[in-house]
């Protein structure tokens, strides 16, 4: 929901990387950008690179330290008793990851006894948080062995009863009994062995104010909602979803293991098709999930899954949740896209929106808020109860029922439909009572534990975490906060909020500042790699050079900020490509490459910007004449052989399978070691890989030094300028470059920047290369290295403009070598990986 113009700020503990040069000075670099109008939101970056010395995982030793205290025992203990805080909080493994934290032991006091205590609480009175997420078996429509029992809680309601197509939406004989808690229930028996409300009919819950007027709802646990598509906009009903045996959907294929890393593909479903028009959950299985799978990503995300009357809000403005979006289908066919997603072994995650809820009345829970107070309400009352700047409800986080609907949708998500795990939207306006807006996180942790901290939703959000991670161990969970709060992204044993991952959104806003206001020349080394490592040590985070935000109307795409109009003109190869779009296409394929390699320990992609689709999203609305034709996606740009945009998509494609083979954006070992603002190159390992990066628009360096860790032979793993990528191939594939000591061995500060081990490259201007370290085993052959590179390359022709001569004369078999892609040496780890990818391809 927020824009991804945000700084993230928390001062880091510990860096995830190491920037080396000495005339580097990260404490003089600070950033600061205001979102977009809808949020308010003003955040800036100071802090502080503290350590000298490479990274690695936690030893034994502070993993013991971490877990030891008896505070870790009752945070994941359901039956210890409450410990005592003024004794054990010192010891939660959060201080012994970040000692700074020790001024705030008072609010974490606070914090996890507000926890613990509701934890329990729910134990005492629910069996166990897991049985008190299954809320869905209880409230709503529910099947018993001859009956149909529906319960809805309303306290505030006088009188209630059901309606629909059912009893002719004459509720008179259908009236409903409250009990002590404000609930409401009827028992509907079956009618001659068949339920008395038919599958697929349409209900709702009539129930009296306190002033006497009678109002129709949409049940709140509903699963299926629909409007009448002859009326324009015609409110929702609620539908009765419950098919027989023979039309409900049985998943075929178990959930793909948890991957290293994320490689995350972000899409909307409604928006895939090819058409302007709303696409469906079966089409978007049948025709994108291959594309997704093509491209090597191992996790698809999936936005506005949870219904919502207003399609142009992005599936942000929720009115059903237990309701799968009825524009793109019916639940089970939802089931059919998860299901044949797990068959091509992508996990799948849910945007999950638990920040706030539609305004609408008519068709939403807001409709539930007739007047009573805040405790008898899912939503705070006053200002409180309303965010101003998207118009929308405050969930009241502290209600018994509000905990119990909002931790049964995310195990109603998990277990139903088998989801993988949640995307968690407007992170930050839940921890705050300030929500962020005009707000300015400059890293003092003042920001983060205070009285603006929203303890009610940080307890929420613990028992979240807990309860995902407790019915599907291999869940991802990631969150949507702009201000870096210390400690979101540690498990909750440790006193953390308990996300896997936080979305690194200073990224893409560096990169739009960089594109919008600076010239080439201007670039700044130093910055660009300071803002990508620019993070907590131990807090994983997703990085992204641009998502969905990034593609709205008012906005430009990187691709369109690269090359603008002459993406309509100039992307043919049948003509020679201008110095524009020659520019746009190699920086495209360097920004999303050191975004992925350097920004973070998962990568994110929305659907489209990774062949750079040229148009913004824009949803049908009054203002564009309710007009689909920006809400969709051209695929057939990226499949019309004669077009550039297929050399972006067979890099994206190739820097996914990079990772795939390397795993380097799970690996800890992450080193920058040169950072030359007068060549404009980058340099830096992740894992036992080693990048270099070229921003000048010109220069070529023959014979550039490199430092690495370990000696040995390395060859060209992946090359930007390849031709299949549309690159002019000026770096040889078939090179060996073999590494010379550098100072003397275990004193850093002789070696060559700080690397004990050195070798020399060709690095063109605007190039990425990366470079791979040989193992005696693992080589080849080269004429079996050039044949496994022309394979994966799909077929020579499809990495080519037609109409180059000297491209045409690189496709003969004398010239093969030059151009292979990715790799020596990736094809040789497990050629069977290659014959999946053929079949994933076909």
């Amino acid at each position: 929901m927020y824009s991804s113009c945000s700084i993230l700020s928390t001062p880091a503990l510990w860096p995830s990387s190491l920037i080396s040069r000495e005339d580097s000075s990260p404490a003089s670099i600070s950033g600061r950008c205001i979102r977009k109008q809808q949020s308010g939101l003003v955040v800036s970056s100071r802090k502080l690179l503290s350590s000298s010395r490479l990274i690695s995982p936690l030893s034994n030793t502070a993993q013991e330290k971490v877990c030891s205290s008896s505070v870790s025992a009752v945070l994941t203990n359901e039956h210890s008793a409450i410990p005592n805080m003024e004794e054990d909080v010192e010891n939660i493994g959060l201080f012994s990851l970040d000692p700074g934290l020790q001024a705030y032991k008072d609010h974490f006091r606070y914090r996890i006894k507000r926890y613990v205590e509701q934890k329990k609480l729910i134990e005492e009175n629910e069996s166990s948080l897991e049985e008190f997420a299954q809320g869905y078996l209880k409230f709503g429509f529910n099947r018993d062995e001859d009956g149909v029992v529906y319960s809805e809680w309303a306290p505030a309601a006088q009188e209630a009863e059901v309606i629909g197509d059912f009893n002719g939406w004459n509720g008179s004989g259908h009236k409903m009994q409250k009990n002590q808690f404000g609930v409401w229930s009827i028992r509907i028996p079956d009618i001659n062995g068949n339920p008395a409300i038919p599958h697929n009919s349409r209900i709702k819950f009539r129930f009296k104010h306190s002033n006497g007027v009678w109002v129709d709802r949409i049940p709140a646990w509903i699963k299926y909602a629909t409007q009448d598509p002859t009326r324009f906009a015609a409110p929702y009903d609620g539908v009765y979803w419950d098919p027989p045996p023979s039309e409900r959907y049985q998943f075929k294929h178990p959930r793909p293991p948890k991957p290293k890393a994320p490689r995350i593909y972000e899409a909307h479903v409604g928006m895939s098709s090819l058409e302007p028009r709303v696409n469906t959950y079966r089409e978007f299985a049948d025709d994108v999930l291959p594309r997704i799978r093509a491209n090597n990503y191992n996790t698809v995300q999936l936005m506005a899954v949870m219904e919502h009357s207003y399609y142009g809000s992005f599936g942000y403005h929720v009115t059903n949740f237990f309701a799968v979006s009825s524009r793109s289908g019916t639940p089970e066919d939802l089931k059919y896209l998860i299901d044949k997603a797990h068959s091509l072994g992508l996990q799948v995650l849910m945007d999950v929106v638990h920040s706030h809820a539609s305004n609408n009345i008519t068709d939403g829970l807001n409709g539930f808020d007739v007047g009573q107070s805040s405790q008898d309400s899912y939503f705070h009352t006053g200002d409180r109860g309303y965010h101003k700047l998207w118009d929308s409800r405050l969930f009241n986080y502290a209600n018994w029922e509000v905990l119990r609907f909002l931790l049964s949708n995310l195990r109603w998500w998990l277990d139903e439909f088998k989801f993988d795990g949640f995307r968690f939207d407007g992170v930050t306006s839940m921890l705050y009572h300030h929500h962020g807006i005009n707000m300015a996180f400059t890293g003092n942790y003042n920001e983060y534990f205070s009285e603006s901290t929203d303890v009610d939703a940080v307890v929420y959000l613990m028992l979240a975490n807990n309860l995902i991670h407790s019915v599907l161990p291999d869940a991802n969970v990631i969150a949507e906060d702009v201000s870096g709060m210390p400690g979101l992204g540690r498990p909750v044993s440790e006193g953390g909020i308990g996300f896997d991952y936080r979305l690194a959104m200073a990224i893409p806003d560096k990169w739009i500042d960089y594109l919008k206001n600076k010239k080439d020349e201007e670039w700044s080394m130093n910055e660009i790699t300071w803002s990508l490592t620019n993070r907590r040590y131990t807090e994983k985070c997703v990085a992204y050079a641009e998502s969905h935000d990034q593609a709205i109307v008012g906005d430009k795409t990187i691709a369109f900020l690269l090359m603008d109009k002459e993406m309509y003109s100039g992307m043919s190869c049948l003509t020679e490509a201008s110095p524009v779009i020659e520019r746009g296409i190699a920086l495209h394929k360097m920004i999303h490459f050191l975004t992925m390699a350097l920004g973070g320990e998962g990568y994110l992609n929305f659907m489209g910007n990774e062949f750079g689709h040229p148009d913004w999203i824009d949803f049908p609305r009054e203002g564009n004449g309710w007009s689909y034709d920006k809400c969709r996606r051209q695929w057939d740009l990226v499949d019309t052989d004669h077009l550039r945009f297929k050399f972006l998509n067979a890099f994206n494609k190739a820097m996914n399978l990079l990772d795939e083979k390397f795993e380097f954006l799970a690996s800890a070992k992450q080193f920058v070691s040169c950072m030359d603002e007068d060549n404009k190159v980058i340099v830096f390992e992740r894992g036992d890989l080693v990048f270099v990066f070229n921003f000048h628009s010109g220069n070529t360096y023959e014979g550039y030094k490199v430092g690495c860790d370990l000696p040995g032979k390395y060859r060209v793993a992946l090359d930007s300028d390849a031709w299949e990528f549309g690159g002019p191939g000026r770096v040889g594939h078939d090179v060996d470059h073999f590494t010379t000591p550098e100072g003397v061995p275990g004193v850093p500060e002789t070696n060559f920047n700080n690397r004990p081990n050195s070798f020399k490259v060709l690095c063109p201007p605007r190039t990425c290369v990366v470079y791979y370290r040989v193992e005696e085993e693992l080589q080849e052959s080269k004429s079996e290295d050039a044949t496994r590179s022309l394979n994966e390359a799909g077929a020579a022709k499809e990495g080519q403009c037609n109409n180059s001569t000297s491209h045409e004369e690189s496709l003969s078999a004398d010239n093969a070598e030059p151009i292979q892609m990715l790799v020596p040496g990736i094809g040789a780890v497990d050629d069977d990986d290659d014959d999946d990818e053929e079949e994933a391809d076909e």
